[in-house]
């Protein structure tokens, strides 16, 4: 039991002297309410502490996730009163109820409040007062808090992914069936499509065993549903885009459709949080690890941290972009010569990246190059 005790003073100790000389550098925004609240939120539950801005403990407990419980738990200090939780599942549940109470919300980025205040042990009560020691010290490391109709609109974005891929599962699917039956199929000429309108003609014609039909029938109905669900999400989407002009600025950018943009356009939000490209590309994911030691730098793979969505998204688009611009396709060739295809994919994107990049920080469509300047660029890369 000593060690524990040991164990948690230290990292007391170390919060404290945080808090004493935040104050004395003068730093301000959350530091200077009256309630600070820090929230260890959970599916069901979360455990709350307040403190004052001497660091008294005010109020501590675990309530039910409701509104009306964290409304009334939370009464008493909403005048002059700052909340923080950190980002995780279904985060934005609790912040839009505390939106609602309290007079500003903080999301905490969860790796580095670690970074910062680690303890040794770990309950509900230590993570919510660690955190509210770090917002009344004005110490809290935050997250970028999209408006809730961006937030819809990703989820939305999401949904129509995950119907795609959902598809994509069914007609895999049926696909392995119908490979059961190679002599059958030799006595068709199969389309390359087994969706599209003669290919679902064979699908239908095809002579399977009683039980692989039913099997078909029922998953061919599915896709007919899965096709309605995303038609319908889609014009919604449609709608949004014509609304949208940082989703058109980006459409202007080869291998960029209407779905990838106002994809990039949710998913970065507001731009100016981002102070240069590099920091962009970084959020994204799209540069290298670094490996430094004893004066010697080695670059790696592109890091596995960063918005997923988004790298998915511009290595996706290489692809049309380098068929249908030739100026990026000019880019891409150079780049083949001293590199394999995956690499010059990764660096391509990174490329696409930056031009994004410009296009909403400047509000302006992507400029094609003229057949008298891609010239003169091509000429200057070969002198």
């Amino acid at each position: 039991m000593k060690r524990k005790k040991a164990a948690t003073s230290v990292n007391k100790s170390s919060l404290k002297w945080l808090v004493t000389n935040s104050h004395s550098n003068n730093y301000g925004g959350a530091a200077m309410a009256k309630y600070n609240i820090g929230v260890d939120y959970h599916k069901k539950f979360s455990y709350m502490v307040v403190k004052d801005y001497s660091g008294k403990v005010l109020r501590h407990g675990q309530i039910q996730n409701t509104f009306d419980h964290v409304n009334n738990f939370l009464k008493p200090f909403k005048e002059d009163s700052s909340a923080v939780l950190e980002s995780c599942r279904n985060w934005c549940v609790m912040h839009d109820w505390l939106e609602d109470i309290v007079d500003d919300v903080v999301l905490a980025n969860p790796f580095k409040v670690k970074a910062i205040a680690e303890a040794k042990i770990k309950t509900d009560k230590i993570d919510a007062t660690v955190l509210a020691d770090l917002l009344r010290a004005d110490l809290v490391p935050q997250c970028y808090i999209a408006p809730r109709d961006v937030r819809d609109m990703r989820s939305l974005l999401r949904e129509r992914m995950f119907f795609v891929r959902l598809r994509t599962m069914t007609k895999n699917r049926i696909s392995t069936i119908f490979d059961r039956y190679p002599e059958e199929v030799r006595n068709f000429k199969i389309q390359t499509d087994l969706f599209g309108k003669k290919g679902r003609l064979q699908l239908e014609e095809i002579k399977l065993r009683d039980a692989d039909r039913a099997l078909i029938d029922r998953e061919l109905n599915f896709i007919d549903l899965i096709n309605v669900f995303i038609k319908e999400v889609e014009e919604v989407i449609a709608e949004n885009f014509k609304e949208s002009k940082s989703a058109q600025h980006l459409k202007s950018i080869p291998g960029i459709g209407p779905f990838f943009a106002m994809l990039i356009d949710a998913e970065v939000g507001d731009i100016s949080r981002f102070k240069n490209e590099k920091k962009f590309a970084a959020y994204v994911g799209l540069v290298p690890s670094t490996y430094s030691s004893g004066g010697k730098t080695v670059n790696g793979r592109i890091i596995k941290s960063g918005n997923k969505l988004l790298r998915w998204a511009f290595v996706e688009a290489v692809k049309p972009a380098i068929t249908h611009n030739e100026e990026l396709r000019f880019e891409y060739d150079q780049l083949r010569k001293r590199m394999n295809w995956n690499k010059a994919k990764v660096a391509m994107a990174r490329k696409l990246l930056t031009i994004a990049f410009k296009c909403l920080k400047e509000k302006r469509n992507f400029r094609k190059l003229n057949k008298l300047e891609l010239e003169r660029k091509i000429l200057m890369r070969a002198s």
